[in-house]
């Protein structure tokens, strides 16, 4: 497993794919945090607080962990190297692990940098060290725990397709919809005493709960199910194609049979 895993991050780092996530991760957030003379600013913003890091961050990550993420299965399909993968000594589930952990390690690595806009905001403070450390790192766990979350959407859609652009287009949506579609649908006062329970099945509300600085222990366990359950969602995915192989055989093996006596 652990072989298969630093296999994929070389892949990333050893393709454009990898540098490019973390450049643009870091390009967009930048120029938005500390350019731009838009609401984001920090500057403009007027307090030493990295809060709007943390609320601009989940959108960069709906379209860019979806890029990381669409060559996982998409493209082992698409060249024909799945079955070879799928013969190795590896179970199913290490086989996702290994992709799933290489895909939260390059999200990792591109969240490492934005400490120095932690660094930063803590020197420009009125007076220096005027920033909340709680919620800062509570929001940072956040942020990794949905881009987890949006790492395992990405890898179960990229196990049901073999085209990359497809994979991208539909992790995008679904980790769209699972960040804010709920909190749309909550709002539209549908279902009544249900549109609470509805709002906590998305990802946003539990993201804002730990971006306050409280580790609650109901926030951990959602995003830990969620992840479980799209993680499970690929087994299925890789079990059956194994069971649409044996059953294109077995026919044949019967006639086969049948005709020999």
């Amino acid at each position: 497993m652990f072989t298969l895993f630093r296999k994929e991050i070389f892949s990333f780092l050893n393709s454009l794919i990898g540098y490019l996530a973390i450049i643009v991760f870091l390009l967009i957030n930048g120029l938005f945090l500390w350019v731009f003379p838009l609401g984001f600013n920090i500057v403009d913003y007027g307090y030493a607080s990295l809060d709007n890091l943390f609320t601009l961050s989940p959108f960069v990550f709906l379209f860019l962990i979806p890029a990381i993420t669409m060559r996982s299965f998409a493209d082992e399909k698409r060249s024909g190297t799945i079955e070879m993968l799928l013969t190795k000594p590896l179970t199913d589930i290490q086989i996702i692990l290994a992709k799933y952990l290489a895909g939260v390690t390059l999200v990792f690595f591109s969240l490492l940098p934005t400490l120095i806009y932690a660094v930063s905001v803590y020197l420009l403070g009125l007076p220096k060290g005027n920033l909340d450390m709680g919620g800062m790192w509570g929001s940072y766990l956040g942020l990794l725990f949905l881009a987890s979350a949006f790492v395992a959407i990405g890898i179960f859609v990229s196990s049901i397709t073999d085209n990359q652009i497809v994979a991208f287009i539909l992790a995008l949506a679904l980790s769209g919809f699972a960040y804010t579609g709920f909190d749309f649908i909550s709002e539209l006062s549908l279902f009544g005493k249900a549109d609470l329970m509805i709002l906590s099945l998305g990802i946003q509300t539990h993201y804002a709960s730990m971006s306050r600085g409280v580790i609650d222990s109901r926030d951990v366990i959602y995003f830990l199910s969620l992840i479980s359950i799209f993680i499970l969602l690929t087994k299925i995915v890789l079990e059956s194609r194994k069971w649409e192989k044996s059953g294109s055989r077995l026919p044949s093996g019967k006639i086969n049979s049948v005709s020999n006596q």
